[in-house]
């Protein structure tokens, strides 16, 4: 049983280098979320989960990022990483579900199976492609997210938000799905719903403090 309302999440996560990247900021910028009308919020490393979960009462989206030599996979990657996420307190964890290679040999699918089994926890599966997303649902994931979409070698050239992958998921599987990736204003979450999306994340355009001013002085700077 999914225990996630349809509406808007917020992905509160901030750079390693900035000082946002903290604990009780981030559950700061969380509980500001909640407080304001989000369903569910995702979160980035344990550290941050945990903090989090000690101001909150909705579903946490919970993910540890890993950047491991010689595979692109960096989403909780590998089982003992959902391991962790889920200690810390996540009720849903989310996962790269790309066909690409991952540490220790491990497969989609059998990280969504230990995590349903060992875990119980729901698996959101961040995808790139409807290949992905039908191998996905498949596997056992109960929730779909385009997060990946735009992210991978078999993307690299297209742009979020995925409309049309949202659309071919919505239209070829029966599955609570996210769009997630590239909206940046409330016009495009409402699109986002209005193409069958169950619910809509945002993150940068809200909490990505560091990014939002490096564009505004990059851009005032260019009128000097």
């Amino acid at each position: 049983m999914i225990n996630l309302p349809k509406g808007l999440i917020i992905s509160c996560q901030a750079p390693v280098n900035s000082p946002l990247h903290h604990p009780m900021i981030i559950a700061a910028m969380a509980q500001a979320a909640v407080n304001n009308g989000a369903v569910a919020v995702r979160i980035d490393t344990p550290d941050h989960i945990q903090a989090v979960r000690e101001k909150v009462d909705v579903p946490i989206i919970g993910l540890w990022k890993q950047v491991i030599p010689n595979y692109d996979v960096y989403i909780t990657p590998q089982f003992h990483h959902a391991v962790a996420v889920a200690e810390a307190g996540a009720d849903i964890i989310a996962i790269d579900a790309t066909i690409r290679n991952r540490p220790g040999h491990e497969t989609v699918a059998e990280i969504i199976t230990r995590i349903h089994q060992e875990l119980g926890k729901p698996v959101m599966a961040d995808v790139d492609t409807i290949a992905s997303a039908k191998l996905a649902v498949e596997a056992g994931a109960d929730i779909v997210g385009t997060t990946l979409f735009g992210y991978t070698g078999e993307t690299k050239n297209c742009t979020p938000p995925g409309w049309e992958l949202l659309k071919q998921i919505v239209e070829n599987l029966d599955v609570f799905t996210i769009c997630e990736g590239g909206i940046s204003a409330p016009e495009m979450a409402r699109k986002a719903l209005d193409l069958g999306a169950d619910a809509v994340v945002v993150g940068t355009a809200i909490t990505g403090i560091d990014l939002l001013v490096q564009a505004y002085h990059l851009s005032v700077m260019n009128q000097r």
